[in-house]
């Protein structure tokens, strides 16, 4: 048996989810059924993260295990052939120690969230960022941004369905820079809450309106209560752009 670590890029749009569900197609699915028609094994994918509906993937990291003897090329190769026309590609195929686990070895994830700050309606980046018509102050968002780095009760964004045992988290780095009509929101740490990207880039959208203060986010942040949000931002702009793992 040997253990293959992907790099996994996929437009969220067609998919429930990378999680496989009873309801509706994933991403995790579609590549399980592309390893199975390559090999005829069932086998298992695990994920460094478990995005939602409509969430994109730069750099998803993901492994299995394959019994067949296959290189990494071949078999990548071989998943890109079988999962087209689906917007899923293999970027990366390595073999890597039986230790080495997607989810569990990670020490680091990275999202990015993307608005588009205009009137005029989005063509290109339809369903792949979030557009706010009013004018965005990016200055006060990355301030207020600020006051969410460090070891937190994320209970506020936390989504009501987390399975998280913990709603204690330690947030490396929340960013808000603007780049002509675009806000570009990353964030980084060891791990995130179900919906808590979202959550903060909602509620930052309103700081930028002028809707919220600082101290709003701060309020926000010490009620430790999902009520006390003020917006969940949609999936469309969230994209997982890379885990990191050790050495």
């Amino acid at each position: 048996m040997t253990r293959f670590a992907l790099t996994v890029e996929f437009d969220g749009r067609p998919f429930m989810g990378w999680q496989r569900q009873a309801h509706g197609p994933s991403v995790q699915q579609a590549i399980e059924e592309a390893v199975f028609a390559i090999t005829s094994e069932r086998t298992i994918l695990h994920a460094a993260g478990r995005t939602d509906a409509g969430v994109h993937g730069l750099a998803m990291r993901a492994h299995l295990d394959i019994a067949k003897a296959i290189t990494p090329f071949r078999l990548m190769e071989g998943l890109n052939a079988k999962l087209r026309p689906q917007p899923v590609a293999i970027l990366g195929c390595e073999i890597v120690p039986d230790d080495c686990h997607a989810r569990f070895s990670c020490v680091g994830r990275f999202y990015e969230y993307r608005i588009v700050n205009r009137r005029a309606p989005l063509t290109l980046e339809a369903g792949r960022a979030w557009q706010i018509r009013p004018n965005l102050d990016h200055i006060a968002m990355h301030e207020a941004a600020q006051i969410l780095v460090g070891h937190h009760d994320f209970t506020t964004f936390r989504s009501v369905q987390c399975q998280s045992q913990s709603p204690v988290k330690t947030l490396d780095r929340l960013d808000v820079e603007r780049d002509g009509e675009h806000i570009l929101i990353q964030a980084a740490a060891r791990s995130f809450l179900h919906h808590q990207v979202r959550s903060m880039v909602g509620c930052l959208a309103l700081v930028g309106m002028d809707k919220w203060s600082a101290h709003d986010m701060r309020h926000a942040l010490e009620a430790k209560d999902r009520q006390a949000l003020g917006l969940n931002a949609p999936p469309d702009g969230l994209y997982f752009v890379r885990a990191d793992y050790p050495g």
